[in-house]
């Protein structure tokens, strides 16, 4: 699913506007990488192409020599990536989405021409298929879904042709340059692309939006071609320079600079795990050219902690951010891992690498699963990375750039209460209309976006997250694209954690909606309270929205959720009093149905124009009672825990603000005083 409209580019007529007359050039290798295979560190000033095949990646003789020793010393990674490229050289076909360069990557590590024929006579072809297309006036393969993905086809092609160079005939280089420069042509030249003569035009979607994945394929076939063919292709500097000037240093970097403070991707857990791919160029261009681009932004550093508390603590699965066609239920996949490996690589002295090792160590997920990924665990494999426990990370990370709140009660414990707030910007088409709701796991989901039970995982709109909507005229008033959620206050502590959200700017010229504002308050370890204050215009309903699995039954202002594996969430109604829930089995539209069908409770005020809603979910049986304790301008409640402990919060019934006592069951004080009202971002680590 698409939403057309992001930005656009002008044809390649600019291009040699937009590209100074530099670029990579020049002869020599890099300096080698560690003997471990680590990423080199440090490495500054210009890009230098080495003279000889192979020009990417195995340039390195340090690099190279670390590959072959894996592999002589059968080191699982290794030897499970050769046997996969061995039983497909024996039954070509068996093996999912292999591509021609795992082949020829063992021809390199290994010397034997029979693993360089076979990836030659696969990338050959592909070639011949697509030569075929183009002289019946077709578009070709490479073209499909606006280019989507030009980058693994014209990559593969690449690669086999440095890697393999020498086992290529003089016609089959020419003929696989011709095409691989009309291919990344036309990406970046949408209005004038051709094929065969035959002009082809295209949307050009995201040829300029460093936000949205197709961007990075487009990247990847660029990058490899400028490298893979410097010397023998006239173009092949161009290509470099519209890679690392036009792209990197003009667009991403000033993008991800001003967009994605925090790391991580505003196409969120989903979509957004394409980059991945970018930090493999990062990785390539590194291990090819000597020059370091991780450096160029924080996003890359940051994207560690961003992706490791995506993850829940049963460590199987992520929180379901924006859409998810692939598994709509968000498991633990190859492309999460091989994203955490791949930024490993990049940083293998940091603590936070130690960190992802040791998550992933204990994941349901502790090696890549699939056949077209097992040359993550091979090439990313890095020895000697810091020793760091997962209870050394800090249990909450704040987005900014994406506007995701992670917070848990513990690493290193599987039944841990977890839950992500929401607030930030919606400027993508795979992102959701979420601002301001809230997910909820321990265990199991309790409280998750009904997106995970569809067919489809691409459902979009508000009924689907928990959040409050204002219908009118019986419709949802829909948040607005490119509009942004603002956290006004936001803290983590070891006794709470708490986000102030003024979600009002999401409604910007919808005149119906006043106000929507909430505060999340996670008081650790197992009890959340949502506050919110709505105001809307007369005849418009104000409702209340959790979406849960299993069952739900109601009593009064108490509500009781039984979600898989008897795992149980309590709801407590404070305010208003005097509403009831309404729970249904919902149904879905555009022909999407349910793998699972949730229920979908609802709270709906039609009375005035301003709505405070209050309520305490407790996990795991956390909360022994709650009753409402108000105070002037404020709406509060008492909360009794299980633990013994008591909890007094109120919030001011106008804007921001409120105030909190925690207390222990002997009446001494945790924690008394007024709510947060400034954003002060968690630490990284907790020691």
């Amino acid at each position: 699913m698409r939403i057309w409209g992001v930005r656009r580019l002008g044809a390649l007529a600019l291009l040699a506007a937009l590209l100074p007359a530099c670029g990579g050039g020049g002869a020599g290798n890099n300096s080698a990488a560690p003997s471990d295979g680590g990423s080199p560190s440090g490495v500054s000033g210009e890009p230098i192409v080495p003279t000889q095949h192979p020009k990417v990646l195995l340039n390195q003789a340090g690099y190279l020599t670390s590959l072959q020793q894996q592999l002589s010393s059968k080191v699982p990674a290794a030897t499970r990536f050769q046997a996969m490229v061995d039983s497909e050289l024996a039954h070509a076909g068996t093996n999912y989405a292999f591509q021609a360069w795992f082949a020829a990557l063992m021809y390199q590590i290994t010397g034997q021409t029979r693993y360089a024929d076979f990836a030659v006579s696969k990338a050959d072809a592909f070639l011949a298929g697509e030569e075929a297309l183009i002289k019946a006036g077709q578009a070709p393969t490479v073209a499909h879904d606006s280019y989507l993905d030009v980058g693994p086809l014209v990559g593969d092609v690449a690669l086999v042709y440095d890697w393999c160079n020498a086992r290529l005939t003089a016609s089959q280089r020419t003929r696989w340059v011709a095409y691989m420069n009309q291919a990344v042509a036309n990406v970046w030249d949408p209005v004038h692309a051709s094929w065969g003569g035959k002009v082809m035009p295209w949307s050009g979607w995201s040829i300029s939006n460093p936000s949205n994945n197709y961007y990075y394929s487009f990247l990847k076939a660029t990058m490899l071609l400028g490298l893979a063919t410097d010397g023998e292709n006239t173009q092949a500097s161009a290509w470099r320079t519209q890679f690392r000037q036009a792209k990197i240093a003009a667009e991403l970097v000033p993008t991800f600079n001003r967009d994605l403070l925090g790391g991580g991707s505003r196409e969120g857990t989903g979509y957004g795990t394409a980059m991945k791919n970018l930090f493999q160029l990062y990785d390539w261009w590194e291990r090819s050219t000597g020059e370091r681009l991780a450096d160029l932004t924080p996003h890359t550093k940051a994207s560690q902690a961003w992706m490791l508390h995506a993850m829940v603590p049963t460590l199987d699965r992520l929180a379901a951010i924006g859409d998810q066609s692939r598994d709509s239920s968000v498991s633990l996949f190859d492309y999460h891992r091989e994203y955490l490996l791949a930024l490993g690589a990049l940083y293998p002295q940091e603590r936070m690498s130690g960190a992802a090792k040791s998550v992933l160590d204990a994941s349901s997920l502790p090696q890549i699963a699939n056949g077209f990924e097992l040359f993550a665990d091979y090439l990313y494999a890095v020895q000697g990375l810091p020793a760091v426990r997962q209870r050394d990370l800090s249990t909450a990370y704040w987005g900014e750039g994406t506007g995701h709140f992670f917070m848990r009660s513990a690493w290193g414990d599987k039944s841990a209460a977890y839950a992500l707030f929401t607030c930030g910007p919606y400027t993508e088409s795979h992102a959701h209309r979420d601002q301001g709701a809230f997910q909820l796991f321990r265990d199991e989901w309790l409280a998750p976006t009904s997106n995970i039970y569809t067919h489809s995982g691409i459902q979009q709109g508000e009924e689907q997250n928990n959040l409050v909507r204002v219908i009118q005229n019986g419709s949802t008033i829909a948040q607005g694209f490119g509009q942004s959620c603002q956290m006004r206050a936001l803290v983590d502590n070891a006794l709470f954690s708490y986000g102030q959200a003024q979600i009002t700017p999401m409604y910007m010229g919808k005149t119906a909606v006043t106000q929507v504002e909430r505060a999340f308050l996670f008081i650790k370890p197992a009890t959340f309270i949502v506050f919110d204050r709505v105001g809307s215009a007369a005849g418009t309903q104000r409702v209340w929205t959790l979406n849960v699995p299993g069952t739900a039954t109601a009593s009064g202002d108490r509500l009781t959720v039984m979600a898989p594996g008897g795992h149980q969430l309590d709801v407590y109604r404070v305010a208003p009093a005097d509403l009831s829930y309404q729970i249904t089995s919902p149904s879905l539209s555009d022909g999407d149905t349910w793998l699972t069908q949730p229920k979908r409770i609802e709270v709906s005020d039609t009375a005035g124009t301003q709505t405070l809603f209050l309520h305490i979910m407790g996990t795991g049986g956390s909360v022994s009672s709650a009753v409402r304790s108000d105070a002037a301008g404020q709406t509060g409640a008492q909360v009794s825990l299980s633990d013994g402990r008591r909890v007094l919060v109120r919030f001011a019934n106008d804007t921001g603000g409120g105030t909190l006592q925690i207390q222990q069951a002997s009446g001494t004080v945790l924690f008394g005083g007024a709510l947060p009202t400034t954003v002060v971002p968690p630490a990284v680590f907790a020691n």
